[in-house]
């Protein structure tokens, strides 16, 4: 932003959803120095520039090495002897255009210091830390030390006596629909029973629209105290008017002051430590006195300790236990120590990717006042990345080569750094956490041999938005395929890596490409992506195969890692069911109560109007069985459907919507507006009257069913004319007819609108729950109603937009309107095509968002739910996951740190970790993996990675057949096969006509299909005789080749 006071929305995007624009505001005012440009600064530095500050100063006063190139990914080998800062400042400039990048190549100094609002300290000497860190206090300057060392690695923030917290979390205030409020001291509120409030102890919070009890509405925020998950106490109302109905409760976020220690007397307060990893639970105090002690090694010694140099180790480690004759620890790890000094010369990319990730972030609150800080210090290691047999090395296959992998090699060794360079690795996913793998399998060396090799798969483009997180991508670069791109830029990054990209989507059509020859190629999988249903798929691959798999994800400032290890944990597992999060239908098209629920209804009109209506009407056009085919879902959905496809090829001047001309387009729109905000608002009104009392004498109007009232049209309203320009323009689109967004035009070809009158109808029935619903349709003879976020499928290969709740049952006159449909959408063959639209949310020319932001505020203005801005509704309709780069930094890291014990080869589950962070609140847990859960067949228990193994050829290449299959798994594994299945086809129960069936002649019989080409594994199920009642068994992973 560099300090214009304007935010880049576009750039921007998925940022903000994280930050907000007060916090990327105040960024925009700041100024960061950075000093040390090896490959933990310039992650520092990467991170904090795509956040968009004002400005950055990276400052080095060193020349570039071999070393370095372990994990400074903007040197090259061309680089070396030349100063860091400057070599790097032309990539660092290129991240962000709106952040002003510049390098310091002399020493630091405290007048240097005072340009600045934040200064960052990494690869210093804890004389520079003191020194720097107590001016800094002094001044008011946010002072962060950053270090990593081998697998160690360190984080501290003073940010002064006095730092302010805006919001603690980032976390959206809740917001809650009141049921009912006693009247009572204290006074008890219960909500609706359709949210857990969330809140806790001491939380504020103020209320709104309360009818009776109307005292609280006026109120200061009122502290709470909680008594259940749907209910909390106020303040005394035992005084109050009696509580009547409604009511909206809304959290009132808390600023927080916070007072922070300076580095030389925090150096000493052993409470300031943050614990991370449960399975190190005295670590980190152990590694806070090996910080301190390896800067006096190296100044007693003038150089780090030598790798796997036991003298070395053995001075480290009384030089802790000096220290800690003051600390007075109660546990010192002494194995901790010595596996420190071996490894303290070494410098790892998937470290410096975590540490820059969390310093990053830690920026970024210096500078916004947005999340809880570091109090006041971090330690994390990864030793168990080196060999499990904790045996100690020989010096000499650590020492340095000239190679750009000379600071790996001191950590790992030289065979190890062999092992990377062979790796056979799989992709999948090429955005954010995808860019920064490829970047630390680059560093790393991964696939950089002769036989390696790296795949990459990602079927999406590069756009916009993608630019403030992905940071392989440039402006250049927009509208590119993503793999290929990030391909080519980390082959500049390490020209060693063999890498080939691919644009296809990970699902069964691509298993043509991905099949058994592939994936058994592979040493592993790496999955970036960022949805659950591919996840589970690419999961089932690896368990298919048999391969460790690493997985991460990231939501804002949170983050998770899994690594799934054959035989050893458990896998990632099937999809977890959401269904609990859907929205009902009746909620959605009666009785919203919250603008998540007025935007989705926004994007079912959306879908329905100009996506699902064109495409049932291409379908109608080119399908001579689609009215049979629509039949067979009962009159009621046929009708709605029939009547839509209908309506659309009938011209307007006879009966039809179908436009001839934009005037016409303008037309509908105009009609649309008056048929949803007030045609079926008096409808609904004239069915439940504002006065309306349930069975019970309860007001019907009440907890989350929302009074609401019709609107009138308002051609000055620009909330009324942005309905009626984007609904316009898009009608016109789905029929090739030229829009205009003209509002004096439109608002001119508004005067000659004819807007029909509208009655309400009494024979009118509607729901008041969706299980009333689903009761109707299957008395109507259609079951496929279900409680949905979005518009039903009626059909597996067509969209057909759901029908109206209104229409409970078909009447007579119905059924006459339904054969006369009929009869005339024969006669309409022949007739235009429609051009259905797809929505993209990322566009502001193309109208959707307008749509959308417009059709949503104009409905909850029906039912008095606050609007939502452009920014939220797009979040919340476009289905926009918040994202940012240092999360996303994080995530990968430790991800790379599993892929370490992977090739490694442990074997020990306590070796591998499974992490769960949320950098806004400084939340680490870093576990164990859970080992797979086990079952039993026959008494021999068994886990999902064990299965039955089967070569279908042997050894004169004729193939088993089915009773073959049936005695080997007899012998080898002493279970009796009474039934298989291949998927849902029933192979075997007991037939014997098929026991001497090939295996493969026997499933192209069932299935009445070839086998694929490419499908060289057969996946079948077996039932035993031994245990018919088992519902898990091992399956049977048939070999065809």
């Amino acid at each position: 932003m560099a300090g214009t006071g304007e935010i880049d929305e576009g750039f921007y995007s998925r940022q903000l959803y994280v930050l907000g624009h007060e916090a990327m505001h105040r960024m925009g005012t700041a100024e960061v120095l950075i000093a040390g440009m090896k490959g933990l600064g310039v992650e520092i530095a990467k991170n904090v520039i795509l956040s968009g500050v004002k400005s950055v100063t990276v400052q080095d006063e060193g020349q570039a090495e071999w070393s370095d190139l372990s994990s400074q990914f903007f040197l090259q080998e061309a680089d070396l002897g030349q100063n860091r800062a400057t070599c790097s400042l032309p990539q660092l400039s290129a991240l962000n255009p709106h952040v002003l990048v510049s390098a310091h190549t002399g020493p630091l100094n405290e007048e240097f210091l005072l340009k600045y609002q934040v200064v960052v300290l990494t690869d210093s000497s804890l004389d520079d830390q003191k020194r720097f860190g107590d001016f800094c206090h002094e001044r008011g300057i946010r002072f962060i030390v950053a270090d990593t060392r081998g697998l160690c690695g360190q984080l501290f923030c003073d940010f002064g006596e006095e730092f302010e917290v805006l919001d603690r979390d980032g976390e959206m205030p809740a917001t809650l629909m009141i049921d009912r409020i006693t009247k009572d001291n204290p006074g008890v509120v219960i909500c609706a029973d359709d949210q857990k409030h969330g809140l806790c102890d001491g939380s504020k919070v103020i209320f709104s629209e309360i009818q009776g009890m109307t005292e609280l509405n006026s109120m200061a925020p009122v502290e709470i105290k909680v008594c259940g998950q749907y209910s909390f106490s106020i303040c005394d109302t035992s005084n109050f008017s009696e509580y009547e109905r409604g009511g909206v409760v809304t959290e009132v976020k808390q600023p927080l002051m916070l007072n922070f220690k300076p580095l030389s007397e925090a150096l000493n307060d052993h409470q300031l430590l943050i614990l991370n990893d449960y399975g190190k639970m005295s670590r980190h105090n152990t590694l806070h006195l090996a910080f301190q002690a390896l800067h006096s090694f190296v100044k007693k010694e003038q150089r780090l300790p030598h790798p796997w140099s036991q003298p070395d180790a053995d001075l480290l480690l009384n030089l802790v236990k000096e220290l800690n004759s003051v600390s007075k620890l109660e546990e010192l790890d002494e194995a901790a120590v010595r596996s420190f000094s071996y490894t303290a010369r070494g410098d790892l990319a998937p470290m410096n990717a975590f540490f820059g990730g969390l310093a990053a972030q830690e920026v970024i609150k210096a500078c916004s006042g947005k999340f809880t800080p570091l109090q006041q210090w971090l330690y994390f290691d990864a030793l168990e990345c080196l060999p499990e047999d904790g045996g100690c090395l020989e010096e000499s296959s650590f020492s340095s080569r000239g190679t750009r992998y000379d600071a790996q090699i001191l950590v790992f060794g030289s065979e190890f750094q062999q092992k990377l360079l062979m790796q056979k690795y799989f992709l999948v996913g090429a955005g954010a956490i995808g860019c920064e793998l490829l970047k630390n399998f680059a560093l790393i060396g991964l696939g950089a041999g002769e036989e390696g090799r790296i795949t990459v798969t990602d079927m999406d483009y590069i756009e916009r938005s993608n630019l403030n997180r992905q940071f392989l991508f440039r402006s250049k670069d927009i509208g590119k395929p993503k793999s290929e791109v990030a391909a080519k830029a980390v082959a500049g990054m390490n020209p060693q890596i063999k890498i080939t990209a691919h644009q296809n989507r990970l699902d069964p059509d691509s298993e043509g490409v991905y099949d058994y020859s592939f994936f058994m190629g592979l040493d592993g999988v790496a999955a970036a992506l960022d949805n659950v249903e591919a996840r589970v798929y690419l999961d089932k691959r690896c368990v298919l195969y048999q391969k460790p798999m690493l997985e991460g994800g990231t939501l804002g400032s949170k983050g998770h890692t899994l690594v799934v290890v054959p035989h050893l944990t458990e896998s990632y597992g099937p999809a977890k069911t959401s269904s609990g999060n859907g929205i009902p239908l009746c909620t959605l098209k009666n009785f919203p109560h919250r603008i998540e629920h007025t935007l989705q209804w926004a994007r079912d009109q959306f879908e329905g109007l100009f996506k699902q209506t064109p495409e049932n009407v291409n379908h109608f056009l080119r399908d001579p069985k689609f009215i049979e085919r629509t039949l067979t879902h009962g009159d009621a959905e046929a009708l709605e459907i029939l009547g839509g496809v209908w309506s659309s090829l009938q011209e307007m001047g006879a009966g039809g919507q179908r436009p001839q001309s934009w005037e016409d387009c303008v037309s509908w729109a105009r009609c649309k507006w008056e048929t949803l905000y007030s045609n079926d608002i008096c409808q609904l009104l004239h069915c439940f009257p504002p006065a309306e009392v349930t069975p019970s004498g309860l007001p019907f109007w009440s907890g989350n069913k929302r009074c609401p009232h019709p609107l009138r049209f308002d051609p000055n309203n620009t909330t009324h004319m942005e309905f009626v320009m984007a609904a316009a323009n898009l009608y016109g689109q789905i029929y090739k007819i030229k829009g205009t967004r003209d509002i004096t035009a439109i608002r001119k070809t508004l005067e000659k609108v004819q807007v029909p009158a509208f009655s309400p109808k009494s024979s009118v029935k509607i729901h008041l729950t969706d299980k009333e619903m689903e009761e109707d349709r299957k008395k109507e003879g259609d079951d496929t109603g279900k409680l949905a976020s979005g518009a039903f499928n009626l059909f597996p290969s067509f969209n057909v937009i759901s029908p109206h709740p209104r229409l409970l049952s078909v009447s007579s006159a119905d059924k006459a309107r339904l054969t006369e449909l009929k009869g005339k959408l024969s006669s309409l063959k022949g007739s235009g095509q429609m051009y259905p639209v797809d929505f993209e949310k990322d566009d502001d020319s193309n109208f959707h968002m307008d749509y959308i932001v417009a059709a949503s505020n104009l409905r909850a203005e029906n039912y008095d739910i606050p609007a939502a801005d452009r920014h939220q509704s797009k979040r919340i309709a476009g289905r926009i996951i918040p994202a940012i780069a240092t999360t996303t930094a994080a995530v990968a890291g430790l991800m790379c740190l599993e892929l370490f014990k992977l090739i490694q080869g442990h074997k020990k589950i306590e070796s591998y970790r499974t992490a769960y962070l949320n950098l806004a609140v400084q939340y680490f847990v870093l576990s164990q993996p859970c080992r797979p859960q086990s079952f039993e067949v026959a008494g021999k228990k068994y886990t999902l990675w064990d299965d039955f193994l089967v070569g279908g050829r042997r050894c004169n290449q004729q193939e088993m057949t089915l009773a073959d299959l049936i005695q080997h798994v007899k012998e080898t594994n002493g279970l009796t096969i009474s039934g298989l299945f291949y998927g849902p086809a029933i192979l075997y129960s007991g037939q014997e006509d098929r026991l001497k069936m090939s295996m493969s002649d026997l499933v192209k019989k069932v299935t009445k299909a070839e086998i694929p080409p490419h499908e060289k594994m057969l996946e079948l199920i077996p039932s035993f005789e031994e245990d018919e009642d088992c519902e898990t068994v091992p399956i049977i992973r048939y070999k065809l080749l």
